[in-house]
């Protein structure tokens, strides 16, 4: 068998690991064999391709020959990407918790051979420091309990397995009341940083998930202060150096408390997250610096993540020549050679100085309001532009080009819905191609896969999978009109009620036959992107209210109540949850019945696109054509042979109007 067997794989994380001295893995069921048939342990190490500190470990350990002989001697190693296999990362997340760790990547757990964990944990680094030990120490460590106390060993592996277990069987039965997000939005108020935005302190991550809870909450109670939190966050971040400001598009976080020093890792899923946020606060304040940031980062994801024949890939890392951010960073020098007499004005925008704001090099970020008095934005629009083109030939960060549905899911989606709301058909189009290529490509007989990279799609979706792309299929029939794509958001619906659910509540990530686990976790969470039972959620809210049937409603009530033992404990964990409850409580229905292509019908859905209210859910009748049989507007028609719409808010719906005003009236009015 050849030592290292990922070069058959077609992750590029696992193939920046193929020429490791280490004889690693992929997951699955032989790696297990070959661990049970030799008495070995299993280390697992997983990871992800922009990871920073998965990279540092790789080159203190996984390239260094003699540890890499201490693991071959006494361990199967096998190494995961976190992103093609969610499923396995939650679970041995899942555990390392348990231990009472921190988690994160890379992940380091130890199994016995069947797979159950007995102990773990995260970054080691080669020799003992940053109080954690050595690496080659502890395996040795490891190995000496594993052979040495087998029955400590097995006790503890049985002890997590259970713990696993009964986490996904979270605490239900208590009755969330309907002003609870507004009360949950309050109480999240004091974690904000009032000078610099953002929930609490550095390392600072967007949370766009947090911020929607509070924009709601915002809307429920009317409390500007919970409006401010929001736009102080946006304005702060798309100034600061979290932002791309040459090239579009935010990095994964900001290791400061200001927004200044990202972690240079650029992710498909905070993207696409930040440009539905800042589409939807867009829509109340009208802000010409979020509105330039949406377009600047579609720009970006357009440009520079397309993967294949219309998907989206995955990531940039932080690193290139083995330096993180160096791709981003600029001296003085180097801006006043490319821009010449443009460079002063340039510099004083973005804090461009001699001695630089991060070691000893610049970082940009905008240090004056967007946009510029007079004509300082045609200079630095120029200054930038020409800034790019010269980093463009620098060496790029690594590019992780695999697609991933949930992740293009939520793209689909925030396409969808900014390309209606800025009357860009472009992005519209850009979506509906990402969608076409998702439900081809990664479908295997009606079921959805996970991962497609190079013409091969491969690992079994997950309930985030079916969940993201069925909000992505009800944000195009939103955004076209095309009854195709309801029915194909109803039939991923049905595809997850059939193989995720779980009859005590809520839905496992895991499918009924997902074959290579030890658990099935479950879980409303939030992690860095909304959890699945959060997507489903918020799917079946507008399913119910698109249809009019009641059987979604329930199932939407079913997953709040499985876990609302949960939310009342720790609601800022479940915040996609609760905004899903918002919508299946709250929703504003509009009906427009009228042809697509009539002028009247266009201004109706003008105004509701543009209006602010984060519950709005829109759907285009043509002329004679009927809704579903239990939906509260069936059987409504046009006036005086006009574009027509009612607003339905439960089962009761408002008379017709004709009239932009009057629909955008009708709204404010709920």
């Amino acid at each position: 068998m050849p030592e290292n067997l990922l070069g058959r794989e077609s992750s590029p994380y696992l193939l920046q690991h193929k020429d490791n001295p280490v004889h690693w893995r992929p997951w699955g069921a032989e790696a297990l064999a070959e661990a049970k048939a030799e008495n070995k342990p299993i280390l697992l190490s997983v990871g992800y391709a922009a990871c920073h500190w998965c990279h540092v470990m790789a080159h203190e350990s996984f390239e260094d020959a003699e540890t890499a002989a201490l693991m071959n001697r006494g361990f199967v190693n096998v190494k995961v990407d976190r992103e093609e296999r969610p499923d396995v990362d939650a679970i041995y997340q899942a555990a390392l918790a348990l231990i009472g760790e921190h988690g994160g990547w890379p992940l380091t757990m130890f199994l016995i051979p069947s797979g159950e964990p007995f102990w773990g944990g995260t970054y080691f680094p080669p020799e003992a420091r940053y109080g954690r030990p050595g690496f080659r120490d502890l395996l040795a460590k490891v190995l000496e309990i594993y052979h040495g106390a087998p029955d400590k060993v097995a006790a503890n592996a049985a002890s997590l397995k259970g713990a696993l277990q009964r986490l996904s069987q979270p605490q239900g039965g208590v009755a969330v009341p309907p002003d609870f997000l507004g009360r949950a939005a309050a109480a999240l108020l004091s974690a904000v940083d009032p000078v610099h935005g953002g929930i609490g302190q550095a390392p600072k991550f967007p949370q766009p998930s947090l911020l929607e809870l509070l924009w709601r909450g915002f809307h429920q109670i009317r409390n500007p202060e919970l409006a401010h939190g929001v736009t102080l966050t946006l304005e702060r971040m798309s100034m600061g150096g979290i932002y791309d400001h040459l090239g579009g598009g935010f990095a994964r976080y900001s290791t400061d408390a200001e927004w200044l020093v990202p972690h240079f890792e650029k992710m498909l899923y905070d993207n696409a997250q930040l440009v539905s946020l800042m589409t939807l606060v867009w829509r109340e304040t009208k802000s010409p610096l979020l509105a330039a940031r949406v377009e600047e980062t579609v720009g970006w994801l357009l440009r520079d993540m397309r993967a294949g024949d219309g998907g989206f890939a995955s990531s940039f890392d932080a690193d290139s020549e083995g330096r993180e951010g160096k791709f981003y960073v600029w001296s003085r020098d180097e801006i006043e050679r490319v821009l010449g007499a443009d460079a002063p004005a340039f510099e004083s925008t973005y804090e461009v100085t001699k001695g630089g704001n991060w070691e000893g090099t610049n970082i940009l970020r905008r240090k004056i309001p967007y946009p510029a008095e007079g004509g300082l934005e045609d200079t630095l629009a120029r200054c930038r532009a020409a800034l790019w083109r010269a980093r463009e030939a620098r060496v790029k960060p690594g590019w992780d080009d695999k697609v991933l549905a949930d992740w293009n899911g939520l793209t689909i989606a925030a396409l969808a819905n900014a390309g209606a709301v800025f009357e860009k058909p472009e992005w519209t189009a850009a979506a509906r191609e990402t969608f076409a290529f998702v439900a081809a490509k990664l479908a295997d007989g009606g079921r959805l896969r996970h991962s497609w990279r190079r013409g091969v799609a491969r690992h079994p979706a997950t309930l985030d999978d079916y969940a993201a792309m069925t909000l992505a299929a009800l944000a195009l029939f939103e955004a076209t009109g095309e009854s195709g794509d309801l029915a194909q958001g109803q039939a991923w619906a049905e595809t997850a009620e059939r193989h995720f659910v779980d009859p005590a509540g809520g839905y496992f990530l895991t499918a009924d036959d997902t074959q290579d686990l030890i658990a099935r976790t479950k879980t409303a969470a939030d992690g860095a992107i909304p959890s699945g039972n959060g997507m489903m959620a918020a799917a079946l809210a507008r399913l119910y209210h698109l249809t009019g049937d009641d059987g979604y409603r329930r199932r939407a009530e079913a997953i709040v109540a499985a876990f609302s033992g949960e939310i009342a404990a720790s609601f800022y964990s479940f915040p996609s949850l609760l905004n899903a409850g918002d919508l299946l409580a709250n929703a504003a229905q509009v009906v427009i019945v009228g042809a697509r292509e009539d002028a009247g019908t266009k201004a109706l859905l003008r105004a509701v696109f543009a209006h602010p209210t984060p519950n709005a859910i829109v759907q285009t009748v043509a002329p004679g054509a009927a809704l579903p049989p239990a939906h509260p507007a069936r059987g409504r028609g046009q006036s005086g042979g006009q574009a027509t719409a009612f607003v339905c808010r439960g089962q009761t719906c408002s008379l017709p109007v004709t009239d932009a005003a009057a629909l955008a009236g009708l709204l404010d009015a709920g």
